[in-house]
């Protein structure tokens, strides 16, 4: 079984778990202080990944929400659902990429992030999908 927990080790250790382990903490922290290019028009932004609160297609755009700004990027939503880490970001709907850190609350159509300021749409075919991702990311955090 793989709990998530690194800190603990029960022994006898067994060589493959600690480096499987070790492993998925190495991902994990990766995934905390990686920090993420988002290419505009005007130039290239740097973005800590835990930052970025959600992408969203509106028509031919896709605009990256950050905690300080909103940028307009030149990338297309299957280049940023290839570049976000998969553990830490879930695709809601065709138009959006919501980091799961920043959810404030969902029901079925729609999920609110960053206390209520942005609301991106969930489809009912990914509510199962998405409820069971968020509840692991909540378990992985602990």
């Amino acid at each position: 079984m793989r709990f998530h927990v690194f800190r603990y080790l029960s022994k006898p250790i067994e060589r493959q778990r600690l480096f499987r382990n070790m492993k998925d903490a190495l991902i994990y922290y990766n995934t905390l202080t990686a920090k993420i290019p988002i290419e505009t028009k005007e130039g290239v932004h740097t973005v800590p990944t835990p930052q970025i609160i959600a992408v969203e297609a509106q028509g031919r755009k896709v605009i990256v929400h950050t905690k300080s700004q909103d940028f307009v990027s030149t990338k297309t939503m299957n280049d940023w659902l290839n570049l976000l880490p998969q553990n830490c970001f879930f695709q809601t709907h065709r138009s959006f990429i919501i980091n799961l850190e920043h959810v404030a609350d969902f029901d079925r159509t729609s999920v609110h992030l960053a206390n209520r300021q942005l609301t991106a749409y969930l489809t009912r075919r990914k509510y199962s999908s998405f409820k069971d991702a968020y509840l692991f990311y909540l378990e992985s955090t602990r």
